[in-house]
């Protein structure tokens, strides 16, 4: 598969007709019909189906999208890391879940940015399972991940800052009016928990070893939508401290008791080579500590 027709694919995709991608790509509708039929026959599927106005993509058209997206933006910023100048320039690419620690990362960047202002920083939000995953696949240099998670197969920095948990509650809530909150205190609360799959071994230890004692609803990728949840007062969030601001909102936090903290890691993959702007960012960031 070429990428040039991995990029009619996707302008077809994005424009819903024939016509209208082939005045963008400055094709005739023919050239770029027989492309797209090659690449159906290539790939061996139907990648989408003509209707009376506008195309409809099939799953595996879908799958296309999502997977071709992650491919050209690869080679854009592999392109870009390749390009020789005499100052240090390309892309970092770091992704990370919810954590207070991206602000000791924005300290960093600062300082780098300011030496070289050629370099592009790229952030992803998501939980350590999708930020793994995508350091695995080459997407991602960095990830910013909190313990528990599985270390081994990648190199880290242990940063020097530590997550607290805790539950956020709607302020009608009786926990709302706690210093601290023991598990007790939550067997008969509506939950929400983080879908992180280690987290849940982390949370069901503190909870005395038996999740199934409490009562989760549901779970949560990341927080903020799961917060309005809880000022609709629809449940409450087992959750990091720091990342919603409760400050003039119906919400409280209150911190776990005995205390439950997480350390916070850098990671990347091993024996990866990396472009000068990302040895650069390592190396301050070993500097900083």
């Amino acid at each position: 598969m070429e990428l040039r027709v991995l990029t009619y694919f996707l302008t077809v995709a994005s424009e819903k007709t024939i016509s209208k991608a082939a005045e963008v790509l400055h094709l005739s509708q023919p050239t770029l019909s027989k492309q797209l039929k090659e690449l159906e026959e290539e790939l061996g599927v139907t990648l989408f189906t003509r209707g009376n106005r506008f195309i409809t993509l099939t799953e595996d058209g879908i799958y296309l999208i999502n997977r071709g997206k992650e491919i050209l933006s690869l080679v854009e910023s592999t392109t870009t890391n390749l390009i020789k100048n005499e100052i240090i320039s390309g892309q970092i690419t770091i992704g990370g879940g919810e954590t207070q620690a991206f602000e000791f990362l924005g300290r960093i960047f600062h300082d780098l940015r300011n030496d070289y202002p050629e370099i592009d920083i790229h952030l992803y939000s998501g939980n350590a399972d999708d930020v793994l995953e995508k350091i695995d696949t080459g997407l991602l240099d960095f990830g910013l991940v909190i313990d528990p998670v599985e270390k081994q197969k990648y190199e880290y920095i242990r940063l020097p800052l530590i997550d607290s948990w805790g539950i956020l509650v709607n302020n009608l809530h009786p926990l709302a009016n706690l210093d601290k909150v023991q598990p007790k205190d939550i067997q008969r609360t509506p939950l929400l928990i983080s879908n992180q799959s280690l987290v849940d071994n982390q949370l069901s230890e503190w909870l005395g070893g038996n999740m199934d004692h409490f009562n989760v609803i549901g779970t949560y990728n990341l927080l903020y939508n799961a917060s309005l949840l809880v000022k609709e007062n629809v449940a409450s969030v087992l959750c990091i401290d720091g990342i919603v601001n409760t400050t003039n909102t119906n919400l409280t936090f209150v911190p776990f008791s005995p205390p439950l903290s997480a350390n916070v890691n850098l990671v990347w993959k091993k024996d990866q080579f990396f472009s000068r702007a990302s040895k650069e960012f390592l190396r301050m960031i070993k500097a900083s500590l």
